[in-house]
């Protein structure tokens, strides 16, 4: 069996923010989903959120009716670990969802939320309960010489979290939709990590006993010529924004995507050096598309060196096989889904725009389309079509599977076929989860924060609430 090592080959896009209302971005795709872009329709929902939390009467609706009843969950306070995690441990067999507040940060609005989550790339880790999470404190609370990432690490499935490193303001731009779509990979033993920007990617080394870590740039390809139908904050020479980033197995070997608003979107390949720095080794064959990488996934996990590489961009998703080097598209893919979110876990898994798929085989999907997925969040209307955002399947039990979206978090325990959504969960847009491989426990995050669930106990099932409820 071949592996892709990248040292024998030489929807939505990034969008433009600034936080006080200057935005302007150009698409370039036809579809709906595509063109309401997520800064003009996340931006929007973003302001109107912070501001119900700062003026909960600023808003006050008329005809609450269709709105289910606040949900019901209990808060950590960032006092002992022990004691944080004892009370999670006892709301989760309580059959109570847990919200919890031990991450860095001001926990001002959105800091709670962990934009990515990545585990040991060796799956032969000892400890694979744990896990280690991106976040992005860049409130316009908080100052600009204060804002900052941070990577933090959970050894006891997500119940508590200790700050791992500080990622400083200069390695990345508050001002063009930072915080949304930053990548995070961990080498085996979690001894150091690579993070994506708008700025590039970035290797971080934590120090002992300092707060912030030292962060390496990674060579990367930087912006040939501004395009003069994109208005955003980028000129000639800058670094193109990086996004998806994997490391293999044996930490050895790296990719990482990189794409601005559509413009050449290209995977670079990078071998460990001597110094432990990341080497560039060249790029992978070009994608059979202009839309930017918006998730990407090495194949059968399980598998000591990955003999197929997933990818998914603003428009398909598609699969390179290591002994050809060619791109396959995926079979089943709707015409202008934007593929956020990969798991291949027992096959391609995909979250797109407005679908989830499940596999067939390993170059074809099938959409979800008995599902009953809440189309709004303030409307009861239930079908297929759902704007997914990540989808992640249980290594030790496939039929289990999570979907975040922007009307909540969904799960399945039959492989798909039907799905429940978790309405103890604050209402608003999920984008994030992750596994915990000893007890089936689930951490999902979004804007509202970070949560523990435990959908798939026996015990709890029958307690999961419809809408109406």
């Amino acid at each position: 069996m071949h592996s892709l090592n990248p040292t024998k080959n030489s929807a939505s896009r990034e969008i433009a923010q600034a936080k006080h209302g200057n935005t302007g971005t150009v698409c370039k795709v036809s579809d709906l989903c595509n063109r309401l872009t997520e800064m003009q329709t996340g931006l929007l929902f973003l302001f109107l959120v912070e501001m119900l939390v700062l003026m909960p009467g600023a808003f006050a609706q008329s005809s609450p009716s269709a709105i289910p009843a606040p949900p019901s969950f209990t808060s950590s306070s960032p006092s002992s670990e022990d004691s944080d995690g004892d009370r999670a441990k006892k709301d989760l067999d309580s059959c109570n969802i847990h919200e919890v507040k031990s991450l860095p940060g001001s926990h001002r609005f959105g800091s709670d939320f962990i934009e990515a989550m990545a585990s040991d790339p060796n799956p032969r880790a000892k400890d694979r309960n744990v896990v280690w999470g991106l976040t992005a404190d860049l409130s316009s609370k908080v100052p600009s010489q204060d804002q900052a990432m941070y990577i933090s690490k959970s050894t006891n499935g997500g119940k508590t979290w200790t700050q791992v490193a500080r990622v400083d303001s200069k390695y990345f731009d508050a001002d063009i939709g930072e915080g949304e779509r930053n990548g995070l990979s961990v080498s085996p033993g979690g001894t150091e990590f690579v993070i994506t920007t708008q700025r590039g990617a970035f290797q971080v080394l934590p120090q002992p006993g300092a707060s912030d870590a030292l962060v390496k740039s990674i060579v990367g390809p930087r912006v040939p010529q501004p395009d003069p139908m994109v208005i955003i904050a980028k000129r000639k020479g800058d670094p193109v924004t990086a996004g998806v980033v994997k490391i293999t197995a044996d930490g050895k070997h790296m990719m990482a995507g990189y794409g601005y608003f559509d413009l050449n979107p290209q995977i670079f390949t990078y071998h460990k050096g001597r110094d432990g720095s990341w080497i560039q080794d060249g790029t992978l064959p070009h994608l059979p598309t202009q839309m930017d990488i918006l998730s990407m996934q090495f194949g059968d996990p399980r598998s000591p060196g990955p003999s197929s590489l997933y990818v998914g961009t603003g428009d398909q998703a598609f699969r390179l096989k290591a002994h050809t080097m060619q791109w396959t598209r995926i079979d089943g893919v709707g015409e202008d889904s934007a593929v956020q979110g990969i798991s291949t876990v027992g096959g391609p898994h995909l979250a797109a725009c407005w679908g989830v798929y499940n596999p067939t085989s390993a170059d074809a999907v099938q959409r979800v389309t008995h599902a009953s997925f809440l189309l709004h969040r303030d409307e009861d209307e239930a079908g297929p079509n759902i704007r997914a955002f990540s989808i992640e399947v249980d290594p030790s039990k496939p039929n289990r599977e999570v979907v975040t979206s922007l009307t909540g978090v969904y799960t399945s325990n039959d492989r798909g076929k039907s799905w429940k959504r978790l309405n103890e969960l604050p209402d608003g847009e999920f984008r994030s989860a992750h596994f915990n491989s000893d007890d089936a426990t689930v951490i999902v995050s979004g804007i509202a924060g970070t949560f523990l669930a435990n959908p798939f106990s026996k015990t709890c099932t029958a307690h999961l609430r419809t809408r109406d409820q």
